[in-house]
């Protein structure tokens, strides 16, 4: 017999989860901060675990879930165990009782798990409460609760179930309470849902609640659709009975009764929690806390104020958050470019930078208090992420972020400022007056950059770090500096062709389809020149190319490829994550895709050829029916020179790519020597400091629980699939109060580039090994230069993320691939395989 089979809930304490699971521990927790909670006992995973052994479940997992919860409920209890659980229960009073799930993967501050396990209410008698225990065992092995633990990466056979009995509260209503809005994000609301009698009626969904919404002292509440309420029955069990459902189950005071406890909650675990509470005769009873594991992190802010923090992931189309070294990567580049521009001091790091949990994002607030930000940064964001602007605009109105004055005069003296100490101005002018000579200057001074992160490698640690740095700031952010205002000014002259020369928005796509002098382009052409030398058995070329078995022109010409762009990846604007030179599966699959697709007839470089001669056809018609020849000749240049330097606009991120990869090789070799040294577990775990602190790694300080800690949440964040555009510093995420585009069968998007086309969806969160046939259409989340080679056997574009200047549009501008952008939830309303017609021209997808 197991010792220590049950536990009075009040001698359960913080520490003992893997006994008692995560709802016991938390209930344990409440009862010792002082909250009412209903008394009880927890029968612990001790108890399980005997079960398990006497049934033959220790040893794997054997057969279907079934057979699994067969074993258990058939099983008599032992019979110390039986009696360990009875006298506990005659302690208690021997009355109606609660029987819920406590698992060790439960209640956990990034996994609820609520509802994944059986509850069972009223149970009266001891035969009764020992069945409703081996049931509520049983449940850890129902689809839903395994399904629950393979999406979030929790192993089967290391989870064990413990039970909480617990008097029932013969409530007159019930209910959860979330002390934060988990819809808007909001942390000064408190959420109730309730509904009279038990909390069943509301936790099930069975009925539609009563709801408040409690603000300081307002509240807002709707009424809801409750024609039914769950009651305990004198014999056992639980009964549905029909009620009023014009009447509120909890009276406003109530509410605010609820409000303010939930606050204490939260104070105590100094996180949002979510609830579930009752009222009985007595007064209100707390039966369950958790903390609200859907929220979206906030970043740390210092400033009195709302603040408004705009998403740096969802702008650079980097869905997964970026690792810490990566965050500090960044913010190192950034200091070195606002330097070089004049927009810093030296050592200053760049200030609005807010980076939590892995998600960077720019405070923006400022903006809001003139009149420049208030009308400038809307139609900004409307070119690179079209509803973030929306959403922005949504926001100007909110007396919390008013207009202060001065502001204006400031922020234009500021800009007047950065376009003369830079010359801006006299530069474009410049590039347009000879793109020939401006593009030759620009790619010398990235061969430049090129040759110089190429220096000798040095030797230890130390030196590797500084060199790392130096890559950073000394080599890279001045030819950022350099490219960049020569080559933004062209995207915002793109941006207004269509009124400079009168030309539809539709038109003006299919001019800037077939852009040459694109980096990014010209390796997607690269690599499908590459594939088509190989034929149709490509069955196994991974392998093959591992093993040198491909013919001696191919595999020189992938190697030239990798030496020339292996500095590339999905995500790579992250320090952190591996380069396609030290992973090449995935090139090796595009490779491998596009000599099928070619195979079958589908020629993505001709499909190019083709699309620059259309764009030629269309400038010329375009200037042809102008109505005088100044107008016409003016239209002409500017079509010209956008067409030349349109390409260009890769380059100051190019850069910054070559820039990150030759710091993460140096940070890579660090890893390698401390790894060595037996200072860390993993190379890759460098990835998991900054760059003082593994300057301070080096000198000796040990890490590794900051870095087991980051690397925790770093897996967390992974599996978050929802990242906000503009997110406010109370925790609200703006979008929430914006009605959703598009409904039924149609989503509304943004138009990215022009035509129609109707193919199978292929929805694809990570582009390692998506595989695309010819007329299927892209569906992502968003796009970096990772993801361009799907492009080129796509037929269409559909993303979450972006707008009309965002990368995925403007390279599928340049494929000639319709396109919508900015289509909220476009990976979860569209299916896999589902039938959908892209209409890039009006910004609308149909199912």
């Amino acid at each position: 017999m197991v010792a220590v089979p049950v536990l009075r809930l009040d001698e359960v304490r913080a520490g003992t989860g893997e006994v008692v699971g995560g709802k016991a521990a938390n209930l344990g927790e409440l009862i010792g901060a002082g909250f009412r909670v209903p008394p009880g006992f927890v029968i612990t995973t001790a108890a399980y675990e005997e079960v398990c052994r006497v049934a033959d479940l220790l040893d794997g997992l054997p057969g279907s879930a079934p057979k699994i919860r067969d074993r258990i409920t058939a099983r008599a209890l032992p019979p110390g165990l039986a009696t360990a659980i009875t006298d506990a229960y005659a302690e208690l009073g021997s009355g109606p009782v609660a029987v819920r799930s406590s698992a060790t993967a439960e209640d956990l501050p990034d996994a609820s798990f609520a509802g994944q396990q059986d509850t069972y209410l009223n149970v009266v008698g001891a035969e009764a409460l020992l069945d409703a225990v081996r049931r509520c065992w049983a449940s850890l092995w129902t689809d839903r609760a395994i399904s629950y633990r393979e999406v979030n990466g929790i192993d089967h056979s290391s989870v064990r179930l413990a039970v909480v009995v617990q008097e029932m509260v013969d409530a007159s209503a019930a209910g959860v309470l979330f002390t934060a809005d988990p819809v808007t994000g909001n942390r000064a609301d408190c959420v109730i849902d309730a509904n009279t009698g038990l909390g069943e009626s509301v936790v099930s969904g069975a009925v539609t609640p009563d709801h408040f919404v409690v603000s300081g002292d307002r509240i807002t509440k709707r009424l809801g659709d409750k024609p039914t309420s769950v009651r305990a029955v004198a014999s056992g069990g639980v009964e549905t009975v029909a009620q009023d459902s014009a009447a509120p189950s909890i009276s406003d005071e109530q509410a605010r009764e609820l409000a303010e406890l939930g606050r204490e909650v939260a104070r105590h675990y100094g996180t949002p929690q979510d609830l579930e509470w009752a009222i009985g005769a007595d007064g209100v009873w707390l039966t369950q806390s958790r903390p609200i594991t859907t929220l979206f992190p906030l970043p740390a802010e210092t400033e009195d104020g709302l603040r408004m923090y705009l998403s740096v992931n969802v702008a650079q189309g980097v869905y997964r958050p970026l690792t810490p070294m990566g965050v500090a990567t960044l913010g190192l580049l950034a200091t070195g470019v606002l330097r070089e521009l004049g927009l810093s001091a030296p050592g200053a790091r760049p200030a609005p930078f807010r980076p939590v949990d892995g998600w960077l994002f720019l405070d923006i607030t400022g903006t809001t208090g003139n009149r420049v930000g208030r009308a400038l940064l809307p139609r900004l964001m409307a070119a690179a992420e079209a509803r973030t602007g929306r959403v922005y605009e949504s926001l100007l109105d909110d007396p919390r972020l008013p207009r202060k004055p001065g502001a204006t005069a400031r922020t234009l003296r500021a800009f007047g400022l950065l376009l003369a100490r830079n010359r801006i101005p006299l530069l474009f002018a410049g590039v347009l007056r000879d793109p020939a000579r401006a593009r030759a200057e620009a790619f010398r001074r990235v061969d430049e950059l090129r040759a110089e992160l190429a220096s000798p490698e040095p030797r230890t640690a130390r030196e590797r770090l500084d060199a790392a740095r130096h890559a950073l700031l000394r080599s890279t952010a001045p030819r950022m500096a350099w490219v960049a205002p020569r080559m933004m000014p062209i995207l915002l002259l793109s941006r207004l062709l269509p009124k400079l020369v009168r030309a539809t928005e539709a038109e003006i796509h299919v001019v800037l389809s077939g852009i040459p002098h694109n980096v990014t382009t010209e390796m997607d052409l690269e690599l499908w020149a590459i594939a088509q030398r190989i034929g149709p058995e490509v069955a196994d070329l991974p392998a093959r190319y591992r093993d040198r078995a491909l013919p001696a022109d191919v595999l020189r010409a992938l190697d030239d490829f990798l030496a020339t762009h292996g500095h590339r990846t999905a995500g790579e604007i992250d320090a952190g994550v591996p380069r396609w030179s030290e992973e090449p599966g995935q090139v090796l699959a595009l490779v491998e895709n596009y000599a099928r697709t070619g195979e079958a007839g589908h020629d993505a470089a001709e499909r190019f050829r083709q699309r620059a001669e259309e764009a030629v056809v269309q400038a010329s018609e375009i200037v042809s029916r102008l109505p005088n020849r100044v107008h016409a000749g003016l239209a002409n240049f500017l079509l010209d020179r956008v067409r030349q330097l349109a390409g260009m606009r890769e380059l100051p991120k190019y850069c910054a790519v070559l820039g990150i990869a030759a710091a993460r090789t140096h940070l890579r070799d660090i890893g390698d020597e401390l790894t060595s040294a037996g200072r860390i577990s993993d190379p890759s775990d460098v990835f998991f400091l900054d760059y003082e602190e593994l300057s301070d790694l080096i000198d000796g300080f040990d890490h590794r629980e900051l870095i087991t800690t980051r690397r925790a949440t770093h897996e967390r964040e992974l599996r978050r699939k929802h990242l906000p555009r503009l997110l406010l510093s109370d925790g609200t995420e703006p979008e929430t109060l914006l009605a959703t585009t598009g409904s039924g069968n149609a989503l509304r998007g943004t138009s990215a580039s022009a035509g129609t086309v109707t193919g199978i969806a292929r929805v694809v969160r990570d582009p390692a090994n998506a595989r695309l046939s010819p007329g299927d259409v892209l569906v992502a989340p968003s796009t970096d230069p990772g993801w361009t080679p799907l492009f080129l056997t796509a037929s269409g574009l559909v993303m979450e993320m972006g707008g009309p200047n965002s990368h995925g549009a403007t390279v599928a501008r340049e494929y000639g691939i319709p396109a919508v952008v900015g289509v909220p939830d476009a990976t979860t309303r569209i299916t896999d395989g589902q039938t959908i017609t892209v209409n890039g021209s009006a910004g609308v997808v149909e199912l």
